[in-house]
């Protein structure tokens, strides 16, 4: 039996189609074309999104990280913390105002000294510092960063600094604060030396594992596990999630109100009765800023909300601002797929809604899908095309700019194979005698009915016999002249030329398998290209367009081909090089009349050959516009003066009318 299926309305919650690696080729191509980095390309695309066939968003990373800053700041906006943030950093401005003033009173001492020398070292000295202290953040987390690395001149902002940095420090103490404030006011003395036993052991557990010794996690967990509900596996897994909450609560401490922060020392109070228990929380801190400096410490919230946040409220929202940040700076580091499989998918559906979970699992997985369908392998921990892929991207580039031409316009219509040797001519004629019999059934059965008139069956007599008419194939040998130089870019000419190559590569290995396409890109120097090289090719970083040089490559390629020659020229910039007699480069702008005889040289000996050139000129200025003419007349072939949007419609409608002229003429 065959298959069943079964069909319904759609109602909006069946699942549309998913992301299929030709799509994502075909989204990479631009970039990869103007790169000619397919591992650049695809971080583009990770940045910036995609939309899929069915018209769906695929949310990029700057997307994704919009998000993540919407949410941080609806979060901020929840609540007010006030308080310590602003303490703080006023504390940290008196601060600054003091060494201010001590390099105020340090430079007038010197100049009144009389000593020449030393008040210039001390204008010096004081320009420098008061360009560094007008330089530091308004943020608090980066005023510490900033002033834990500035020299204090005054010995009395050193100390209170030191002294505003102990007090924060001891605050991460604070760090078993992630339960409920009731559960810590209702432990009792026996609970409380037990939890100074366990960050005792867990503090020699660090420092064993430091020395080269076996910590004994396992004995670890089976005395205290019970302190730790996440029950973590290793003890990197267990210290991991102790600084990830010590951090939260010192990001907490740094973001909130006097009142808050009041609240807070007094269930503190309650710990600190017992020094040895101090002493353990200190160890502990030390040992996790050590082992975990990039933990993001001093990091503090600008809370602006109007409603007061309870210390439950806080220590989520503190906790979801660290899950953020977590976040954010995998996003950030990412440079490629595989990586963003380590972002939790789960947690940012929770926390940034369906649509980011959803746009993140694709992007994880386009290399994968690029590699299941053969588009591109890996190589020393690159990415390459393979050949498939060479050959999607020709294909794209097509049928790119076949869409561009109106439906009535040769481009639109496919060229078909049609047997060894001949090609069809779209014509049919009555059979007759002889005639290879390839029925044209349509006008045949036409023949029919306008004999004996509508209704069945149809008789068919030999009279009514039409047969298609076919024309004897021709070889064509091309070769492709792309303009490398520095201009093409900076004009935005770059990719649509490369496209254009693609395009007809994969026209005539597809249309025309039996027709020569050789590449050649000219800049400075000229020097021939492969199909393969073309996807990476990139722009030379070197002045000169040296068509002389390309015109002889071209010639030389062609002189081992047969069949119609030509040369087919996509440039923006007028002859500026050639190759002198003794085998150097010259250079020089605007073109010299040295330049522009030896590429005319050049065009004479391909018109001797047969070998016809055709020009599609970008961007044309006066003088290049001259030169072409000039060119054009000495080879009898065209030059066509277009723009990036309708190069590519020029040259493969141009190539296919020639191509099938060509074939007409050899009937």
């Amino acid at each position: 039996m065959g298959a069943r299926f079964t069909y319904s309305r759609w109602d909006g919650t069946q699942k549309g189609f998913d992301l299929d690696a030709e799509a994502i080729l075909s989204e990479l191509t631009d970039d990869l074309l103007y790169h000619g980095d397919l591992n650049s390309a695809l971080r583009q695309l990770m940045r910036e999104g995609m939309t899929d066939k069915d018209g769906n968003r695929i949310e990029g990373l700057r997307d994704l990280m919009d998000r993540i800053r919407q949410r941080r700041e609806e979060i901020q906006d929840s609540g007010d913390l006030g308080g310590v943030y602003s303490e703080v950093a006023d504390a940290l401005r008196d601060i600054l105002d003091e060494e201010r003033h001590t390099i105020e009173n340090d430079l007038r001492a010197a100049e009144a000294s009389g000593d020449e020398r030393r008040a210039e070292n001390a204008r010096n000295s004081a320009m420098e510092r008061n360009f560094r202290l007008d330089m530091m953040p308004d943020d608090l987390a980066g005023m510490v960063r900033e002033m834990q690395q500035y020299d204090f001149q005054s010995q009395d902002a050193q100390r209170r600094f030191d002294e505003l940095m102990d007090k924060l420090k001891n605050q991460l103490m604070q760090q078993m604060v992630d339960q409920m404030s009731d559960a810590m006011q209702n432990m009792s003395p026996q609970d409380m030396s037990r939890m100074k036993d366990m960050m005792a052991a867990l503090n020699e557990m660090i420092e064993k594992r430091d020395r080269g010794e076996d910590p004994g996690f396992e004995k670890f967990m089976e005395e205290y596990g019970d302190f730790f509900p996440e029950n973590p596996q290793t003890l990197d897994e267990l210290l991991e999630q102790m600084a990830k909450r010590m951090q939260q609560m010192q990001a907490m401490m740094n973001s909130m109100s006097p009142e808050q922060r009041a609240q807070l020392q007094q269930l503190s109070e309650q710990l600190m009765e017992d020094m040895d228990l101090n002493f353990q929380m200190q160890r502990l801190s030390q040992n996790l800023q050590s082992l975990y400096p990039q933990q993001g410490w001093n990091q503090g919230y600008d809370f602006n909300g109007e409603d007061q946040m309870g210390m439950e409220q806080a220590m989520d929202a503190m906790a979801e601002l660290g899950e953020l940040q977590s976040m954010e700076g995998m996003l950030r580091q990412a440079t490629n797929p595989a990586q963003l499989a380590e972002v939790d998918v789960e947690k940012v559906r929770q926390m940034l809604g369906d649509e980011a979970a959803d746009s993140l699992d694709k992007l994880a997985q386009l290399t994968k899908m690029l590699e299941d369908a053969g588009l591109v392998n890996r190589k020393e921990g690159r990415l390459e095309l393979t050949p498939r892929g060479l050959r999607a991207i020709g294909n794209n580039s097509l049928r790119e700019l076949f869409s561009k031409l109106a439906k009535d316009k040769f481009g639109q219509h496919k060229i078909h194979k049609d047997g060894s040797g001949h090609e069809r001519s779209y014509d049919s004629k009555p059979y007759e005698f002889g005639d290879p019999f390839r029925l044209d059934l349509n006008q045949t059965i036409r023949n029919a009915l306008r004999r004996q008139g509508s209704g069945t069956p149809v008789r068919l007599t030999p009279e009514d016999f039409e047969i298609e008419q076919t024309e004897h194939s021709t070889r064509s040998s091309t070769v492709l002249m792309l303009d490398l130089s520095m201009s093409m870019p900076m004009r935005g000419n770059f990719v649509p030329a490369k496209k254009v190559a693609m395009a007809l590569h994969s026209l005539m290995s597809s249309q025309f398998p039996r027709d020569f396409l050789g590449l050649v890109g000219f800049s400075e120097t000229a020097h021939v290209l492969t199909h393969e090289d073309l996807p990476e090719v990139s722009w030379d970083l070197a002045y000169g367009t040296n068509m002389q040089h390309g015109l002889k490559l071209a010639r030389q390629m062609l002189a081992r081909q047969t069949g119609t020659k030509q040369i087919i020229m996509i440039t923006d910039g007028e002859p500026t090089a050639h190759i002198t007699q003794s085998g150097q480069v010259f250079f020089n702008y605007p073109p010299v009349r040295e330049t522009v005889e030896a590429t005319l040289k050049e065009v004479m000996r391909c018109t001797k050959d047969n070998i016809r050139i055709n020009t599609f000129v970008l961007d044309a200025t006066s003088s290049l516009r001259h030169f072409i003419e000039q060119m054009t007349q000495i080879n009898h072939g065209r030059a066509f003066f277009t723009d990036p949007d309708n190069l590519g419609s020029y040259v493969l409608v141009d190539f296919l009318e020639n191509r099938r002229k060509t074939a007409r003429s050899a009937r």
